[in-house]
């Protein structure tokens, strides 16, 4: 149980000390960055052109489901691949049934998430 605990000395003290990090910097941007407004800094950036027209676009919200699926999927290659890389390991550690049917549960889910976003026709490619 201890060697359990020792693992976690080094990230009890990384959170800190990252979220120090994280604070310092976002109060030095605060109180280094110039804070004058100007009609050029407010402009569009365009390539180093000037704009032509609005800079106003819609993005229609299709685009971001695409986001979120690919999110969802790329989630799932993040952990079933070094799950799967490591599970003969696990199995001669006495834990490979228990760790089969979490995995099973986890794709189970994102299944699920699958069917749903396929019945709400997320993945018809037509024209509207």
């Amino acid at each position: 149980m201890s060697e359990l605990f020792e693992n976690y000395g080094a990230v009890l003290i990384a959170v800190p000390v990252g979220i120090m990090l994280v604070l310092t910097a976002l109060l030095a941007t605060k109180l280094l960055a110039p804070q004058r407004r100007t009609a050029l800094k407010g402009q569009v950036y365009e390539c180093g052109m000037l704009p032509i027209g609005r800079n106003w676009a819609q993005v229609h919200v299709r685009y971001y489901t695409y986001a979120l699926l690919f999110l969802v999927f790329d989630v799932e290659v993040v952990f079933l691949v070094p799950w799967a890389v490591s599970f003969l390991g696990l199995i001669e550690a006495d834990a490979g049934k228990v760790i089969l049917w979490q995995m099973v549960l986890f794709i189970g889910t994102l299944l699920i998430a699958l069917a749903y976003a396929w019945r709400k026709g997320v993945f018809d490619w037509q024209r509207n």
